[in-house]
């Protein structure tokens, strides 16, 4: 069974001093390095998602700014598949799915940002669509949420998300465990 690694949005936005930093990014980023140093060693396919908001008012990950940009800390190497999405969902409108049924893929390996919104849409969606899916809570980032008056942290944004993932639409587990 073809397993591919899925990066998706790791964008210098998410970062500090971007337009849209979220909590726990810099940690994030490391330990989806090091799922795709264990991919790269194994050569197994990677595909990285990059996100180019399209949309009017658009504030983050604009065409042709420094913020639209994979992070370096997980740069995409010669040969790597970079995927463009304007939407949440990696496969929504996009040559994603063409991809892994061409390369054979039958299982993915997601890691990624935020948590609450593109992991949470492309996970279900790769369920849905018969993918076997692996998510790495720890290779994920996400931001404080608010509803009316009250006030969601990231950390409970993220955990929530990953507990409604975990068994139905994914495995969830610690990048490490996931590459061991």
């Amino acid at each position: 069974m073809s397993k591919a690694l899925l990066i998706v949005d790791i964008q210098n936005d998410y970062f500090p001093g971007g337009k849209m930093e979220l909590e726990g990014s810099e940690a994030a980023s490391l330990k989806a390095r090091t799922l795709l140093t264990a991919f790269r060693g194994q050569r197994l396919p990677i595909v990285h998602m990059q996100h180019v908001s399209l949309r009017p008012g658009a504030t983050f990950f604009l065409p042709d700014t420094e913020g639209v940009k994979i992070h370096p800390n997980v740069s995409p190497a010669d040969g790597e598949k970079v995927v463009q999405k304007h939407f949440p969902n990696s496969f929504r409108d996009t040559a994603l799915l063409e991809h892994l049924r061409r390369t054979g893929v039958q299982e993915l390996l997601i890691a990624g940002m935020m948590t609450h919104m593109c992991i949470d849409a492309t996970t279900r969606a790769a369920s849905d669509l018969g993918f076997k899916c692996f998510l790495a809570h720890d290779a994920c980032a996400t931001r404080a949420l608010a509803f009316g008056d009250r006030k969601i942290a990231a950390e409970q944004v993220h955990y929530s998300f990953l507990s409604a993932l975990n068994g139905a639409y994914a495995t969830v587990q610690a990048a490490q465990e996931l590459v061991s």
